[in-house]
């Protein structure tokens, strides 16, 4: 078959070794005489791979005893009603949200936190076109915050964190990572919370990754449902209600493959290289644009504009024709966009650089 990279936001790409051993696992998985999918949650075999999964994941991203890994269903809009639910018990409706506007998930966050509290967008780059993240000086913050919530990937904008965001005195900082979570280093103990849906960097949809402080924990608005309420995630290993069993064991087979690559800092290297031989051909003439400030480039999400986009079909088809997928940009934006996460090999990105060459040059 030939080659094809899939350069989609999400559902996104997976390791091609982790698909081979799902497929070879997917009617008996080690002896068990089961698949994963007819497994109870309950039962020793799942467990077991529940168990590995939350382990790689505590050590790829050095996560600290006082935090709680929670694999919990849904996606990352899911998670925007959840986190208010569980941040503002102690507080009430009456709390104030802090905002860092970035993009269009950010901007998705707040307008779903307003159902629920008051919300300050402390700092915007709305004017701007979503091209960069706005300065730490530019913060205008809550002093007693319920939280401070940022997304330090913008998946439709690509835009990222360039640096580690500080909040007022105890005031939490809660990072939506959905896009590059996996993709470099983090130190979570700067973060009250991290989250992130699956299906971009880390496995199937359907499966969301919260790591909550203990501390945060146990605050939940009364009307939270009790699916949703940390605590009883927390207490019943995410096993309140049935989990998505078979996300969370692709996501398990997904932390393994990061571990026989190197580790999260190995991956990083990787990620580095690829995003600097894309840009470099996106840069090479004024044929293409990129938008974004080029010290808040995002590594992971690489929206593009041709200069004529009278030829943006002829582009996408000549594309798909080299078994280059999902290109076309977020509907919202326009455009191009390639994802190019973890599972992307750099043999992608330099497949797509060799037509935006060949295209260009036409």
């Amino acid at each position: 078959m030939t080659n094809i990279y899939n350069f989609s936001a999400g559902p996104a790409v997976l390791p091609k070794e982790v698909l081979a051993q799902a497929a070879a696992e997917m009617l008996d998985w080690h002896g068990s005489g089961m698949s994963v999918m007819e497994m109870s949650h309950r039962g020793p075999e799942f467990i077991s791979i529940y168990r590995a999964a939350e382990r790689d994941l505590r050590d790829l991203l050095a996560v600290p005893d006082n935090y709680r890994i929670l694999f919990m269903q849904g996606g990352g809009l899911s998670q925007n009603a959840v986190i208010p639910m569980n941040m503002l018990g102690h507080k009430g409706p009456d709390a104030t949200i802090d905002f860092i506007q970035t993009g269009s998930w950010s901007s998705k966050s707040i307008q779903e936190a307003a159902r629920y509290a008051k919300v300050n967008v402390a700092a915007s780059a709305k004017a701007d076109g979503y091209t960069r993240v706005p300065p730490q000086s530019e913060w205008q913050l809550t002093p007693d915050a319920a939280y401070l919530h940022v997304c330090t990937n913008e998946t439709i904008d690509g835009v990222e964190f360039n640096f580690v965001p500080t909040a007022q005195g105890a005031t939490p900082i809660v990072a939506d990572m959905s896009s590059h979570i996996l993709s470099r280093p983090v130190d979570v103990s700067q973060y009250g919370v991290i989250f992130g849906g699956a299906q971009k960097n880390i496995g199937p949809a359907g499966v969301t990754v919260a790591i909550v402080r203990d501390d945060l924990i146990g605050k939940a608005l009364p009307f939270c449902p009790s699916a949703f309420d940390w605590k009883n995630v927390a207490e019943n290993d995410s096993m309140y209600n049935t989990p998505p069993t078979y996300g969370i064991y692709i996501a398990g087979l997904v932390f393994q493959w990061l571990k026989q690559q190197g580790g999260v800092a190995a991956m990083e290297q990787r990620n580095m290289q690829k995003a600097a031989l894309l840009y470099a051909a996106l840069d090479a003439d004024d044929f293409y644009q990129n938008r974004v400030a080029k010290e808040y480039r995002s590594r992971m999400n690489v929206p593009f504009y041709l200069r004529d986009e009278s030829q943006n079909e002829a582009f996408l088809a000549g594309a798909k024709a080299r078994g280059l997928l999902q290109l076309k940009g977020h509907k919202s934006v326009g455009g191009m966009r390639a994802s190019i996460y973890n599972a992307m090999p750099i043999e992608g990105v330099q497949a797509l650089v060799d037509y935006l060459n060949e295209f260009a040059g036409r």
